[in-house]
């Protein structure tokens, strides 16, 4: 059975109504009766047709009821990461409430012009993995909010991520005769996980984890201690497979370190599980702090100590000053959550 591409016109056709009347039973019920109404959708309806086209109808009036969440990485990496789901959770709840689709775009596709001519405006999570996403969004001419990264577009939701990272480290941190181990994640445009050996390739203030690097590194020196100049580490992802690896080689160091600063309560778990696997002792023989303050991170042994930030919240902000046009920067705080890690 082939179904028919009815149009309006040639619905009415069919039908014996005008054009109008068609609209009408499906814009303006108010313009027919309740029976008459119902007649022409029924009909509608057995023939396949489900109303005028609203993708004209959206390219029309100019407004499409959607907002484009460019995420920092693939959308089948975000929606797995505990922090990620909750923020999409408070972006979608706002958007649901006033009625808008949300459409989830990766941060490493190859362009938003792919879909900004189909949308009101973007919410950026985080630097995209494709750095060009990030100079297109600075020119496109829809809205746009940006989260924990700024593109100078006015409208922007964050935390202090450097002084948080700061605060926390300074937790871990007792002597200058600490042996430091920083595990970073997306420091560098990679998808290996390896050290990191020179500071000064770095783009400093672009991204979450340089700014929580800038913020581990001032306690650092603070302390007095000496970090070595293989004591950083990149993970590509906040994830326990690609977290092992840094763990096991950092654990295995010489000498090895009894500090773990780790961006993430991901990475931070994975830490405590290859040293209790190796018979060391928490906090005694290594001390570790993460960021994020994962339901994971209160319920591990020991309980976590780490950064707690209200990502749902967040997510909640964002969507709303999107909705409301807005113009200004929102920090958001933070919460240290103390456990028996440190």
């Amino acid at each position: 059975m082939t179904t028919k591409n009815w149009t309006l016109k040639s619905i009415a056709n069919e039908l014996g109504v005008s054009n109008a009347t068609v609209s009408n039973a499906f814009n303006r019920p108010d313009q027919l009766s309740e029976k008459r109404r119902n007649e022409i959708l029924a009909a509608c309806s057995k023939l396949g047709y489900f109303g005028p086209n609203k993708a004209a109808q959206s390219l029309r009036r100019g407004k499409f009821d959607t907002v484009a969440l460019v995420l920092s990485d693939s959308v089948e990496y975000m929606v797995s990461d505990p922090v990620a789901s909750k923020f999409m959770k408070g972006v979608a709840a706002v958007l649901e409430r006033e009625k808008l689709n949300l459409l989830l775009f990766s941060g490493s596709s190859d362009s938003v012009n792919a879909v900004a001519d189909f949308v009101d405006g973007f919410i950026c999570y985080g630097r995209p993995r494709n750095a060009l996403l990030a100079e297109q969004l600075k020119q496109v001419k829809k809205k746009v909010v940006t989260v924990d990264f700024d593109i100078h577009r006015n409208a922007s939701v964050s935390i202090d991520n450097k002084l948080a990272a700061y605060e926390v480290a300074k937790l871990a941190l007792k002597s200058p005769t600490d042996q430091v181990a920083v595990l970073g994640l997306r420091l560098l445009d990679t998808h290996l996980t390896c050290r990191v050996y020179d500071l000064n390739l770095l783009e400093i203030d672009m991204s979450i984890a340089h700014q929580r690097l800038q913020g581990y590194l001032q306690a650092i020196e603070e302390t007095g201690v000496t970090l070595g100049n293989d004591r950083i580490w990149n993970i590509p992802e906040s994830n326990a497979e690609y977290a092992r690896i840094a763990a096991k080689e950092a654990l295995n160091s010489t000498p090895r370190p009894n500090v773990f600063l780790c961006m993430s309560d991901l990475i931070a778990l994975s830490v405590l599980g290859e040293a209790q696997a190796m018979g060391l002792a928490i906090p005694e023989d290594i001390r570790v702090v993460g960021f994020d303050g994962i339901d994971e991170a209160t319920r591990s042994t020991p309980p976590l100590t780490t950064v707690y930030q209200y990502s749902e919240q967040k997510g909640q902000m964002a969507a709303q000053m999107f909705i409301d046009d807005a113009v200004h920067a929102q920090v958001l705080g933070y919460e240290l959550r103390l456990g028996k890690s440190c």
